[in-house]
């Protein structure tokens, strides 16, 4: 049987692997596809889809969208985003991502106003290729000894619940499923257990297939076997087809790999094949 993975990172967002690399890596694993998904961007896409020409790789064009539903954030995929859209999606999301920085910048003013030396620009500098987000200021964190590692700033400084945490203003998730559905792209809700309760999916899933939804991960590399089998299940009764990814960030992310997550992920290549059929 082979395998997939449907939902990574690279350097342009928070990854640490050029969309080459990611290629390269899938390829020497011998996934079937292998999907792009960085945060609210598809600048990488261009080089990814290159990347993968000859390769025996099939490189499936996406991005993970931040998106509002009733308040709580969710993670929205687009796969096989047509690249006919790639300018159009690109400035889409252009003041989404204004609204982001925004928020980034006046959450790292309010950290060096709490005595840690962080200056954005700075951070930018560091990661030129990528959209900054929190995961970039956790790692200029860890360099600097103000925590122990990333997990332990989103877990604290950078948390949702901290002082210095600043909301920014997101798509909302209906709006955004039909978007992408009307491009041809195929929506698919990322990681539905992180935000989201069994009961509150039970009551966001029918509302959002209505809109468009196609899929659902069902294999995620922080589910166990009882929440993929809940996962499953709910995918089954929504008609959604099921989904899956190691979320890859490379570094960022260093006991996640590519195509196996901690090591028991595998993703069948019928689900790639099957999503893939539902383009417009």
């Amino acid at each position: 049987m082979a395998f997939c993975d449907l939902h990574v990172h690279s350097v342009f967002s928070d990854g640490t692997d050029t969309p080459e690399a990611l290629v390269r890596a899938a390829e020497g694993l011998s996934l079937s596809h292998v999907a792009l998904c960085d945060h609210n961007t598809v600048a990488g896409l261009p080089r990814f889809l290159a990347a993968a020409r000859g390769s025996s790789v099939v490189a499936v064009a996406g991005a993970e969208f931040s998106v509002d539903y009733a308040g709580v954030e969710l993670h929205l995929l687009g796969l096989f985003l047509p690249k006919s859209r790639f300018s159009e999606i690109d400035a889409l999301m252009q003041e989404v991502l204004l609204r982001k920085e925004h928020c980034h910048r006046e959450m790292i003013a309010s950290l060096r106003r709490a005595g840690y030396d962080l200056d954005y620009d700075e951070i930018a500098r560091a990661f030129p290729d990528a959209r900054i987000n929190r995961a970039h200021i956790a790692t200029v964190m860890v360099e600097r000894g103000f925590v122990s590692s990333v997990k332990e700033a989103f877990a604290s400084l950078l948390a949702k619940s901290s002082p210095h945490y600043r909301e920014p203003k997101r798509p909302d998730v209906f709006e955004m499923i039909a978007y992408l559905r009307g491009i041809g792209a195929v929506p698919v809700l990322a990681h539905p257990f992180l935000n989201l309760s069994t009961d509150e999916c039970a009551v966001f899933l029918p509302r959002a297939k209505d809109c468009g939804l196609v899929g659902m991960e069902c294999h995620y590399v922080s589910f166990d076997e009882k929440e993929t089998a809940l996962a499953l299940s709910l995918a089954r009764e929504n008609r959604l087809l099921p989904s899956g990814g190691s979320d890859y960030h490379g570094r960022t992310k260093p006991d996640v790999s590519l195509g196996v997550g901690y090591g028991n992920l595998r993703i069948p290549d019928a689900w790639a094949l099957a999503l893939s059929a539902e383009r417009k």
